[in-house]
């Protein structure tokens, strides 16, 4: 029999530079989760800081960062819980990093992500991973893959995952009603919340694999920047988004069944479509390679 795990979304405000009571509140949120018999707490991204890259503090809070990870580390080994806390933005010299790490609940760290697709204000500011492959990797929760904000419109960084045997896909995420050009805010001022619910879904279904996504959440109001999206979901095929949250800071705990996941492959057989002799997306998009017309690139 698949096994079945129960999994706590955390929806936080992160507090503009307010690290220590963030990381406080956060804390709180995964004991609550443990009391639950969680097996799994998920943060969202820039939980400890916001995002406040031009302000002079940003920085030397980002290049404290190993007090933070080793402080969740040890909280996953005392509660006995797996931890992704969010993204931990790492300085290092002059580059900051936006990291997600996953944490078993013997306090080890099995697998750490560098964001990829960088959100167009964040270029200026964060280094990406460029072209380091996106891995799938072992949990006591099963193979796991992660992924960060607005890597989520990209199905290629799924497929990756998949391809290498990922089962569940973590996704922290800081994503407001705000990001979005005026133009698009005027055809509907809730567009980037109809991209999340619609995006979110989707990939669950065309992967049959289970989406963990845990974005910021805070104060209601006119849509201005820092107008959170929440939507803090677990996104699974047949059923798609469970323990949907609105845009409050809170938590959602769901427990999820994994044969949910086998019986969509069973049914979709995507898995074994890409893994058989011959497939014929395997290739390469390149901007000079054999996969197409570079100008339509």
């Amino acid at each position: 029999m698949a096994p079945t795990y129960k999994i706590a979304v955390i929806q936080l405000y992160p507090k503009p530079l307010a690290i220590e009571g963030n990381h406080a509140k956060a804390i709180s949120f995964i004991k609550e989760a443990a009391s639950e018999s969680c097996h799994l707490a998920v943060l969202p991204e820039y939980h400890l800081t916001n995002w406040l890259p031009d302000d002079p503090k940003f920085g030397p809070l980002c290049a404290d960062y190993q007090k933070y990870l080793d402080r969740y580390c040890a909280l996953a080994a005392e509660l006995n819980i797996c931890i992704v806390p969010g993204t931990i933005v790492e300085k290092h010299s002059d580059a900051l990093l936006n990291v997600a790490s996953f944490i078993s609940n013997d306090g080890k760290i099995l697998h750490q992500y560098q964001k990829k697709n960088l959100w167009h204000p964040e270029r200026p500011h964060l280094t990406s991973s460029l072209h380091e492959p996106h891995v799938a990797f072992d949990t006591p929760l099963g193979k796991v893959g992660m992924l960060i904000c607005w890597d989520l419109a990209f199905p290629e960084a799924f497929r990756e995952l998949i391809a290498g045997g990922a089962k569940m896909i973590i996704v922290p995420t800081f994503w407001n009603l705000s990001d979005c050009t005026p133009a698009g805010l005027a055809h509907n001022p809730r567009s980037e919340a109809l991209f999340l619910e619609s995006t979110l879904v989707s990939r669950c279904f065309e992967n049959t694999c289970m989406v963990v996504f845990a974005n910021a959440g805070g104060p209601k109001g006119k849509i201005t920047k820092g107008s959170y999206a929440g939507l803090s979901q677990v996104a699974v095929p047949f059923k798609g988004a469970l323990g949907k949250m609105g845009d409050e800071e809170g938590m959602s705990v769901v427990e999820v069944d994994m044969q949910i996941l086998e019986d969509a492959e069973e049914n979709y057989k995507v898995r074994a479509d890409m893994g058989r002799d011959g497939w014929h997306y395997e290739y390469a998009l390149t901007r000079t390679g054999s996969a197409g017309d570079k100008s339509k690139l």
